[in-house]
């Protein structure tokens, strides 16, 4: 019962300050890539608004000589911890403008260092002097309404407010068209990309 009523207090405050919400989903259609993973579906800027970063560091782990995740957008401010779980030793840098060009150092397996990206706009390659094949990207963005394609393309962005945006899309290596996307009071709206170099 007294779940029930928080439920409609939580449901009269949303009806009181107006604040509806929607889903944006659909799927990315990769041309030139081995899958349509790895795409960040985005809503680059509200007007008006600006969205604190999480309190709690996000977490890119190093496993079996791979970052992971590979692809991981962030709200500017947020900070990262990069965990070494490998039995060897790691370093991360980027060598980009926009986050610096930081260099963390080399620390050993179980520990932990961390950076906090400040630029919105930041596309930063994250790689190991230890290890030349390593490498991920960190997005850094104005707001938190986005979503990583899984391998078969799709992708949710879940409970955005209503309203008209441009939704953006973005790939290491391949390119694709910004779209404008009206987001209803309740439901779903689709928007699918195909990206190609």
């Amino acid at each position: 019962m007294k779940h029930f009523f928080m439920v409609l207090l939580g449901l009269s405050v949303c009806l009181a300050s107006g604040s509806y919400a929607g889903d944006i989903k659909g799927k990315v259609k990769a041309k030139g890539a081995k899958h349509s993973g790895d795409a960040v579906i985005y809503i680059d800027s509200i007007s008006g608004k600006k969205f604190e970063p999480p309190k709690e560091p996000v977490v890119m782990d190093q496993k079996n000589l791979v970052f992971i995740p590979h692809v991981l957008p962030i709200v500017a401010g947020t900070t990262v911890k990069y965990l070494n779980s490998d039995n060897v030793m790691h370093n991360v840098f980027s060598p980009n403008q926009c986050a610096e060009k930081f260099n963390l150092g080399t620390w050993p397996t179980g520990q932990t260092r961390s950076y906090t990206f400040k630029n919105p706009g930041c596309n930063a390659v994250m790689l190991c002097n230890v290890h030349p094949e390593m490498e991920a990207y960190i997005l850094v963005l104005e707001t938190p309404y986005y979503a990583v394609s899984a391998k078969d393309g799709s992708y949710s962005i879940k409970n955005v407010p209503s309203g008209k945006y441009t939704l953006k899309i973005w790939h290491e290596k391949l390119k694709g068209d910004s779209k404008e996307v009206t987001v209803s009071e309740s439901g779903e709206v689709e928007a699918n990309f195909e990206i190609k170099k």
